[in-house]
């Protein structure tokens, strides 16, 4: 039987509720995760449709043509790639800080993290057009004597983001453990099997807990220097072109300060709802979100800075080719995109500098909100809006999505949906040990502190 952390104020939080409390979602979901479900799983049926019309037809279907050769589709990629970092950010980095408020909202942006991922590696082998050809990115011993290019840009994204993958899934895994074996002895028949292979044999013995800290102490450490090197590399992707708009040594840090930021936005976007849905305040409080809203307010700061800084190099250069770029950005057929953007990435931010909007769970659900759609039109303002205004007026063209790539993108949150939404079904989306960690530490500290 599990037992109860008591302090002498009379309060009495039982560790066998916390368990109760967390692992509620998996047994009685509720009708509407049923029906969000369902939405994702239309939405994935939509895109998988769209995906196979684009291999009967071929790119042409979408509206990418010279000189926008890149489209929705490597914009989408992006996007993905970016929402992933701040899963490591919190989980990795907060950490290896000792930031105990991490808790709560780890599991969660760990999750969010390995489905972005999956869900951003879906782009470039659409891209390719011939998509069953996509093995062809992988270098291994062949009949054909071929060898990979690795001065491609898309073979440094099939090593950085498979990378990136790979570690960020076993790290997430690596802390379900010892939850995955509560849910084991909460189970019988084929579920129990399941759980206890995933379990791995866990029994909270003291030589287990200390071969499981050291693990994880390891994967985080290894993890942390992926947040900055695997969106480098997607940002090398157009830093190491010519096209004007891209060819910038500040690139790097832009766009890892852009992914840390988007991903930050998409774990208060996606935990908020979870909260009030599976009645987690008790575990998810305002103190965490008053947290996460610093971090976004700070990062908020960066990017703006990033930007006054793009368009200051561009006029400092004296490149009127450069100058013309950023000015079309600003100023020329895609301006209400733009001035969109600086409105959700660059203002709409600040009202978190007061603590009661910080604390608001509307407002700060809808700036996250905001702020993932102006993320996104940065990376299209980046990627189709450059190209579409290159060196040559002659070939200059209006870079007009069409309801083909429309319907990926709906697609991609469909299956981004569709993944998160089982996870919280079959797994416990806050670590239950770390919590009740917690609360035995800050028992004793009260007890200490009266015993004094």
């Amino acid at each position: 039987m599990e037992e109860t952390v008591t302090n002498r104020a009379g309060q009495a939080p039982i560790l066998q509720q916390v368990t109760d409390d967390i692992l509620a979602p998996l047994w009685k979901p509720g009708r509407g995760y049923w029906l969000l479900l369902l939405l994702s799983f239309s939405l994935i049926v939509i895109g998988g449709y769209i995906w196979s019309r684009l291999i009967n037809t071929g790119l042409g279907l979408w509206g990418i043509t010279r000189p926008s050769g890149w489209g929705i589709d490597i914009a989408t990629f992006v996007f993905w790639v970016g929402i992933a970092h701040s899963g490591t950010l919190i989980s990795a980095i907060l950490y290896l800080f000792g930031v105990s408020w991490r808790a709560s909202i780890s599991r969660t942006a760990e999750a969010m993290t390995v489905f972005a991922v999956m869900t951003a590696g879906l782009f470039p082998v659409m891209h390719l057009g011939r998509s069953w050809f996509f093995y062809w990115l992988i270098p291994y011993p062949n009949e054909r004597q071929l060898w990979v290019n690795f001065r491609s840009p898309l073979i440094w994204d099939v090593f950085a983001v498979g990378t990136y993958f790979t570690i960020s899934l076993f790290f997430w895994y690596m802390g379900m453990i010892p939850d995955l074996a509560i849910i084991r002895d909460r189970n019988t028949g084929w579920k129990r099997s399941i759980y206890g292979f995933l379990a791995r044999g866990w029994s909270g013995t003291g030589i287990q807990w200390r071969h499981y800290k050291a693990a994880y102490l390891l994967l985080a450490s290894l993890a942390t220097p992926l947040v900055i090197s695997v969106h480098s590399v997607v940002s090398w992707d157009f830093a190491m072109g010519i096209v004007p708009g891209w060819h910038s040594t500040i690139f790097a840090p832009y766009f890892v300060a852009g992914a840390i930021f988007s991903g930050l936005a998409m774990v208060c976007t996606l935990v908020i709802p979870l909260r009030r849905a599976f009645k987690l305040e008790a575990y998810i409080t305002l103190d965490h979100f008053n947290q996460l809203a610093k971090m976004l307010l700070f990062m908020s700061f960066i990017v703006t800075y990033a930007y006054a800084v793009e368009f200051f190099i561009a006029w400092y250069t004296g490149d009127p080719i450069e100058r013309a770029s950023f000015y079309y950005r600003a100023f020329g057929s895609y301006t209400v995109l733009f001035w969109i953007m600086i409105a959700c990435n660059s203002i709409l931010p600040l009202l978190l500098l007061s603590k009661k909007m910080r604390c608001n769970m509307k407002v700060l659900f809808s700036i996250s909100l905001l702020i993932n759609v102006g993320m996104y039109l940065e990376r299209f303002m980046i990627i189709p809006v450059s190209l579409a205004h290159d060196f040559n007026p002659y070939i200059w063209h209006l870079y007009k999505p069409t309801i083909y790539e429309y319907g990926v993108l709906a697609g991609s949150f469909g299956f981004f949906s569709f993944w998160f939404l089982l996870f919280i079904k079959f797994l416990p989306a806050i670590p239950i040990f770390e919590v009740k960690e917690l609360l035995h530490s800050h028992s004793a500290g009260k007890l200490e502190a009266a015993g004094k």
